[in-house]
């Protein structure tokens, strides 16, 4: 079997799309597949981009050419008007990216209560966060304000780790007002947007209020993150693959 056609067989048996970081996990392990590369995780980068065969849906997704208008959400664009589903697609997937980051790397991953039945691909995002009931890791006004953030990574001791706001259309005062009632946790905050938003991200934060947390808070565009996801991906191939 030639290398693309293991790409198509993955994502034919997954609806006909996939994520850049899902490929990296299962083209590996179509059989009789010859790479002769020692970097495959970069063939599968150049692979997607074979217009004869697939087309980009966002940053980090991929979907083939023969399932166009047949997949189980509609590709859209960022668009910067409001358009209520499209803008609902987009805001959940990348939610569901950074979910799927977090629990790559041993987090406990959660989702606001009003965003679990939310679609992921084909996947509640409630279904692929692991924490069930938000813990209640302060006083109660502090765990309402981080219970509204669109996803939080806790660590081993039920502590907020690291945060982050998906600001696809929406004011990023907003959020920073909310990193802002959490400066007392030692936790990193992100906001996560089209990079076209950083230079209004770096307008507001610099403004007196956000002081305390100024340091703190990264701005994680779109496609850094669909990267950051993929390679995760790699780096857990890699890492299976040294297990004895």
């Amino acid at each position: 079997m030639k290398q693309h056609e293991a790409v198509i067989k993955v994502m034919e048996e997954n609806g006909g799309f996939a994520t850049l970081g899902f490929l990296n996990q299962e083209v590996m392990k179509v059989p009789d597949v010859k790479w002769g590369t020692k970097t495959p995780f970069a063939s599968i980068r150049r692979i997607v981009q074979d217009n004869r065969f697939f087309f980009k849906v966002k940053p980090g997704l991929w979907a083939l050419n023969s399932h166009e208008g047949k997949l189980p959400f509609e590709p859209v664009e960022d668009t910067q008007g409001f358009q209520p589903r499209k803008d609902e697609f987009n805001h959940t997937y990348y939610q569901g990216l950074l979910v799927e980051i977090g629990n790559l790397k041993k987090y406990q991953t959660s989702v606001p209560n009003q965003d679990k039945n939310k679609d992921f691909l084909g996947r509640r995002l409630g279904d692929i966060s692991s924490v069930r009931e938000f813990y209640k890791f302060g006083y109660d006004h502090i765990v309402a304000i981080a219970q509204r953030v669109d996803v939080t990574w806790f660590n081993e001791r039920k502590m907020p780790s690291k945060l982050f706001e998906v600001e696809h259309l929406s004011d990023i005062q907003n959020s920073l007002l909310k990193f802002s009632e959490l400066q007392d946790y030692f936790s990193e905050f992100f906001i996560v947007a089209n990079i076209v938003r950083k230079a209004e991200f770096e307008k507001k934060l610099a403004r007196t209020a956000f002081a305390p947390v100024q340091r703190r808070v990264r701005f994680l565009s779109y496609e850094k993150l669909s990267e950051w996801h993929s390679r995760t991906y790699e780096i857990v191939m890699v890492e299976e693959n040294l297990a004895p």
